[in-house]
Formats: C-alpha cells, structure tokens, sequence
C-alpha cells in the first residue's frame, strides 16, 4: 500500500488494484474569497491534481465532516473518478447540490466495515477541533456557488483502514470522543493537529492518549498544519502564527513520541510513501 498526502487531511491510499481516499480537497480558493465569494469547486485544478497523481478511478472517497476544506470538492472527484462518495447526511446534502447520482452516495454507517479491494474502512465516532467555526447539520441540498457557511460542519469521523495485516488511522480534527477508538488498533495514525498548541496541557495529554496511546501506534504523521488557502501547486506552508501555532504543536509531538517511543514523521505533498513506520 502507499499514501500519498494532499494537504489538510486529503489523503490518497492505493494498491495494484485499488484506490481509495479522504476529502478529496484541490480547490483551496484564497482566503479573501473563501470569506468574501460564494464557492465553487475549481475543476481545472482537480483535474490537474488528479492527472497529476496518475488517478483516473477511485473506488471511494470518504469525507471526515462536511466543513468547505473537507467537502467542497469531494462530490467532483467521485463524479470524475466513478468512487463511491460516503460520508454523513451533511455530505449527502452537498453532493445532491451538485447532481452526484445518489446511488453512488452512501450513508456512513459508524463501526460497520466497508470493503473496497483489499481495503477494509470503518467510520467511527469524532469531534471536530474545539470552537470550530460553522457547527450544525446541513438541512437541503447545497447548491455551488455556496457560501462557506453552508458548509456546516455536520457528522464528523475516524477513518481506520486495515489492508491486509496492517492498519492505518486517519484522525482529521484535533478532537476526541472519549473510549470511541478502543479496540482499534493502528501501526499509523495520520494526527489532526490544527489548533492543537491553542489547547489546554491537560487535552493535549488526553488527546494523545485517546487517539495514540489507546491504538498502539508506533507512528504519527501530522496532518491538518497546512495554510489551506494556498494552492497545492507550491510548497505547503504551515497555518500563519495568528491562527496557531504549528511550530508549537510540534515541539509537542516531538516530546511525547521520544516519551512513549512514537516516531513523528511530517508528511511531504504529492509523495507516495509506505506509510509504516519501524
């Protein structure tokens, strides 16, 4: 298996048979026009980006919430790729607003496997970042251009890839739901770390333990660092100082994975990795 991460928490996970991936986010539009501009999926870009990757079918696309950053061009890829789009009933609400055929939606169902090749994906329970902006559920169809504020932030997931004899996590939001992850295991897990220093020592220390220490990984791969707002086309740049502080956040991981023995690895865009650290 190899991953390959896109930014936020857009990651892609492919075999010699099998493709599948999380939020699918390309667009990126710029802040002023993220705050100021109804939104609407850039399918240039998209189409560069998956050209880029190689990618011409996908057999899902998986959204961890529905917020813009997360959902705003998942229900394009699927339409471009034939994947499977599944997500919560939020996400639903976005792809019937851009005309995704809802046979290829499916509800997230939380603890149930879902198979895909040799991809076995389970949704399980997760709260986004603490004062997330643009909370609730969205209630009809999300037509584009739409503003940032239709993107609510809707039901939020885990997503835990087992292939073959190995596991993966991909944990989007800097958030816990206290116990949901026991009895998961993951070699891996890419840690949502936006916001992260703004938070208290003590959630710090419980989100760690929650989401690392409770599935044994020996390996962390932050994810969700990146100023979203920036074209995928240049080098990723970390969240600017006065939205948080990622330099911070890593000193963090940096000391609790000497402590527990976890090996911190920062991930490089468009680079397909063996996700399995030592």
């Amino acid at each position: 298996m190899r991953a390959t991460f896109l930014g936020v928490s857009t990651i892609l996970l492919q075999d010699d048979a099998s493709a599948i991936m999380t939020d699918g986010f390309f667009s990126r539009p710029g802040l002023l026009k993220s705050l100021l501009r109804p939104l609407v999926s850039d399918e240039e870009i998209i189409a560069a980006a998956l050209s880029r990757l190689g990618v011409t079918s996908l057999d899902a696309v998986f959204v961890t919430h529905s917020h813009y950053d997360h959902a705003l061009d998942a229900p394009v890829v699927a339409q471009r790729t034939g994947a499977d789009l599944v997500g919560s009933r939020s996400t639903g609400q976005i792809a019937a607003g851009y005309g995704l055929d809802s046979a290829k939606f499916r509800l997230a169902e939380q603890g149930q496997p879902m198979h895909y090749g040799k991809f076995e994906v389970t949704l399980l329970p997760a709260e986004h970042t603490p004062k997330g902006k643009f909370p609730g559920s969205i209630e009809h169809p999300v037509r584009p251009p739409a503003s940032i504020r239709d993107y609510k932030q809707g039901g939020c997931f885990s997503i835990h890839v087992r292939h073959g004899d190995r596991t993966l996590l991909i944990h989007a939001s800097t958030n816990f739901v206290p116990g949901a992850l026991a009895g998961y295991e993951a070699d891996t897990v890419y840690l949502g770390i936006a916001l992260l220093a703004k938070q208290s020592a003590a959630f710090r220390d419980e989100y760690w333990r929650e989401v690392v220490l409770q599935t044994g990984a020996r390996r962390v791969i932050p994810i969700h660092w990146d100023a979203f707002w920036k074209p995928l086309s240049k080098p990723l740049r970390p969240l600017p100082r006065v939205v948080d502080n990622v330099q911070a956040s890593m000193r963090y991981l940096a000391e609790r994975g000497e402590a527990d023995g976890v090996q911190i690895t920062m991930p490089l865009a468009w680079e397909a990795v063996e996700p399995f650290g030592r």
